[in-house]
């Protein structure tokens, strides 16, 4: 499970990359994080790509409108899916 957090976590900083954010946490530091505001007034883009990476996704009551549900244990399988120029914002539980 270690691995598969650590390749979640490196997209979830590779994807904040474009919106000013350090792409690489140094060790021990938390993954950047955006606040629901910042995400609230991207969300409509055609730059943006909301992934819903929670274990219970598809199932979840709640999700964020229009993300997609994404295996987080599958991550080396969808990755290479989504186009380098889109801003990506996964969340989690």
């Amino acid at each position: 499970m270690g691995r598969k957090r650590g390749l979640l976590i490196v997209a979830l900083l590779a994807a904040l990359f474009p919106l000013g954010m350090t792409p690489f946490a140094a060790a021990g530091e938390e993954a950047p994080r955006m606040a629901k505001e910042q995400l609230k007034a991207l969300l409509g883009s055609p730059d943006l790509i909301v992934i819903d990476v929670r274990i219970e996704g598809k199932s979840a009551p709640k999700k964020i409108a229009g993300a997609v549900f994404e295996d987080p244990g599958n991550v080396d399988r969808w990755s290479a899916n989504y186009p380098k120029g889109k801003k990506i914002v996964l969340y989690c539980s």
